[in-house]
This record gives structure tokens, sequence and C-alpha cells, in this order.
């Protein structure tokens, strides 16, 4: 099993799907309607973007987003108008990471996390498959 896709949920599909290309993403479905969905610059997974009249509430999901360099990616970012809510800054989980919102306010998080995305020192054993 993969992961495709993240749909987030938004109320202007045009001030999000200009937030998105500013991130760096790729645009691949859009057009008049209510969906967009994006490639990113690295990997096959997608990111969609669905407009609805309120989106209230958060829901505490956080789309992850890695970076071969952070420092430099938050940068670029910011002098493009991207403002981030934290970070860059080392973790205890042994990331790096800058978090940010997008204009629905869906929470953001830039990483680089190298080989402790997969592979922490804390890592479970893996089971032994079955048969």
């Amino acid at each position: 099993m993969r992961m495709n896709q993240v749909t987030l949920p938004v109320t202007d599909l045009a001030r999000s799907v200009d937030f998105y290309r500013r991130l760096g993403l790729i645009q691949i479905v859009g057009g008049p309607g209510t969906y967009a969905r994006f490639e990113l610059p690295d990997g096959d997974a997608t990111l969609s973007l669905h407009e609805l009249d309120d989106v209230t509430g958060r829901s505490g999901t956080v789309v992850y987003f890695e970076c071969d360099d952070l420092d430099r990616t938050v940068e670029r970012l910011r002098r493009s108008g991207i403002e981030f809510t934290s970070g860059p800054q080392d973790m205890r989980w042994l990331w790096r990471e800058a978090r940010l919102v997008d204009p629905d306010g869906n929470e953001l998080c830039l990483f680089r996390a190298g080989d402790n995305r997969r592979n922490p020192p804390w890592r479970m054993p893996q089971a032994s498959p079955t048969a």
C-alpha cells in the first residue's frame, strides 16, 4: 500500500493555488470548479485542494514536506512572501523543522530528517512477514 494524495479543505481556491505554487508544487489539475491537484517536485505523492463554503475548526492534521536543504528552502520562501510560524529548528526527534499555515489555517511542516525519517534510533523492530 502507498499513499497517493492528501486533500485539504480551502475557502478560496485561487488564493490557495497561488500559495501552493509559491511553495514550489506543480499544478496538474485545475480550471473552473472547486478542485485543484498538485505534484510535488520530488516523489510521486500529490496534494489536492477542495474548495468549501466554510472551513471551521482544526482537525489537528499536519502535512509534512521533506526538503533536502531546509534552511535554503525556508529562506527562499520567506523572500517570496511566505510567512513561517516557527523554525527552522532542530527537534528532539532528530528532525530539523519549520512550520507554517496555508491561507485557510491548514498546518504544514517543512523538514529535513535524513535517515532518521524512517530509521530513528528508537525504531521498533520489524515483525517477520507472515506466509
